[in-house]
């Protein structure tokens, strides 16, 4: 239970914010909407030579101000409730469970009329406005796509623009850089084929008839065999031809 000179100060500080509520609707006119129209606050006498673009930021402004004039008489009478509740004697105690409200929180919330557990605003509200349900990405996804697709998405997009430059500079890469070609997301990513091997093999319709084509990346490629021990890299050979290569 609170004492005298506890009430006493938390008297005081409700006239005194009370006193500033009041004294601030009196110094904005209650915001200009108790005796002006929005013409008569924008300085207009009439809205039919204006754009609409600049009608719809007065008509942004007066809305807040209806939001603002409405939060504070809401507070003015939460503060009004809290005083009469001090005159009944019974400020201090939660009308729910009539137990002893701590001055902690009669301090932090001196309008409160409710203990902490049977606070009416337990939840916090996640509700977004309606309008952010709408608006999407044209692409859908624009983040790094880890889901292995084949077709041209929105990383692909983004992998084609970011060969031109970005901001970045080197010092923001992590490793050896030697050259900005490899600096993009996923740089070394095969184009129009998937396997190392499709870039230099040519085969028929069936897959016979082999034809290597002697490149750099085929070098690379049998290289990068030889030292893994391997010689595919997507599988072992099957036994009735792993003889014929390994003699």
């Amino acid at each position: 239970m609170i004492s005298n000179k506890q009430l006493n100060q938390l008297r005081d500080v409700l006239l005194t914010e009370q006193e500033n509520l009041l004294n601030q609707l009196k110094d904005n006119n209650d915001f200009g909407l108790t005796s002006q129209s929005l013409h008569d606050s924008t300085g207009e006498l009439s809205s039919y030579d204006n754009h609409p673009g600049d009608m719809a930021s007065e008509i942004y402004e007066r809305e807040k101000d209806i939001a603002l004039y409405e939060h504070t008489r809401e507070e003015l009478e939460e503060i009004k409730t809290a005083l009469n509740a001090m005159e009944a004697t019974t400020y201090g105690k939660c009308k729910t469970c009539g137990k002893d409200i701590s001055f902690e929180r009669l301090e932090a919330v001196p309008t409160t009329l409710y203990c902490k557990e049977h606070s009416p605003s337990q939840e916090t509200s996640h509700q977004r406005p309606i309008e952010e349900l709408s608006p999407r990405h044209p692409f859908g996804q624009y983040d790094l796509d880890t889901s292995g697709a084949t077709e041209y998405d929105a990383e692909d997009s983004w992998q084609d623009v970011e060969r031109y430059g970005t901001s970045e500079s080197p010092s923001d890469f992590e490793g050896d850089i030697s050259s900005y070609n490899d600096t993009y997301i996923e740089h070394d990513e095969n184009v129009g084929y998937v396997e190392d091997y499709e870039n230099f093999v040519g085969t028929d319709l069936y897959g016979k008839e082999i034809v290597v084509y002697p490149s750099k990346q085929h070098e690379e490629y049998e290289q990068s065999l030889d030292e893994e021990g391997i010689m595919t890299t997507f599988g072992d050979l099957p036994s009735h031809e792993k003889e014929h290569y390994t003699d």
